[in-house]
């Protein structure tokens, strides 16, 4: 049964390395476009359509990016996680080989 689920905290790591750089990508894109104003573009029909984009844009990107930071501190908990049962697992069977070593229970 162990074959069957193993988790790569290296791959989680770079997972939230992932999330963090998409958080970046989108913020950075968010600043770019909210240089650009509607009465750069042309007429008023259009001005009116960008300055409506921008609005939801700007609202959605902010929730889009709040989602991704929750993500991302999940993945982070589960990996320490992971990681502290791993070190836990391997002091404990570390103190089992030293009990029965000391006891002399592997040898015959």
């Amino acid at each position: 049964m162990g074959d069957q689920f193993k988790v790569d905290t290296d791959q989680l790591g770079r997972f939230i390395d992932t999330l963090k750089q998409s958080l970046t990508d989108l913020d950075e894109a968010r600043k770019a476009l909210s240089h650009v104003r509607a009465d750069q573009i042309g007429t008023p029909r259009l001005d009116e359509a960008c300055d409506t984009f921008q609005q939801k844009w700007k609202y959605g990107s902010e929730q889009l990016s709040e989602m991704i930071g929750a993500i991302s501190e999940g993945v982070k908990s589960n990996k320490l996680s992971y990681e502290e049962f791993e070190k836990n697992l391997a002091a404990a069977l570390t103190k089992m080989a030293n009990t029965i070593d000391s006891s002399g229970g592997g040898q015959g």
